[in-house]
């Protein structure tokens, strides 16, 4: 299930081609029902994790919500605080925003999402 681009979600951002990846422990065949709804991408987000930076933690990898724009660390950081946000909001989708990382993972469906690259124009590199 993907979604082409040239729309935009309820904020104006546009929205992106994304599918369901192929995860090696779970089942072939599963959707997301939230993908339809995933913007292109986070702009130009925090690159900082607020809550663990007030508590003076580090973290790992930064997630970012795809709902709301809130950056939080990664379940490998202390503070799981990406996790936190969903589990309080049930904002379903968090998008990596590591430079090496190029995939959305759904909490609510337990799937991993990536681009689907055959829908989108090809950027340089």
């Amino acid at each position: 299930m993907t979604r082409t681009g040239s729309d935009s979600d309820g904020a104006g951002r546009p929205l992106s081609s994304w599918a369901v990846a192929p995860d090696g422990g779970r089942p072939e065949g599963r959707t997301c029902s939230h993908v339809t709804a995933l913007p292109a991408g986070p702009g130009t987000p925090s690159q900082v994790c607020e809550q663990c930076r007030k508590r003076g933690w580090t973290w790992t990898r930064l997630r970012w919500c795809s709902t709301c724009g809130h950056v939080g660390c990664c379940d490998s950081s202390q503070g799981r605080h990406a996790y936190a946000h969903h589990a309080r909001t049930g904002h379903p989708v968090v998008v990596s925003l590591a430079p090496d990382e190029s995939w959305a993972w759904c909490y609510v469906d337990e799937v991993f999402l990536r681009r689907d690259e055959a829908a989108e124009p090809s950027a340089p590199r």
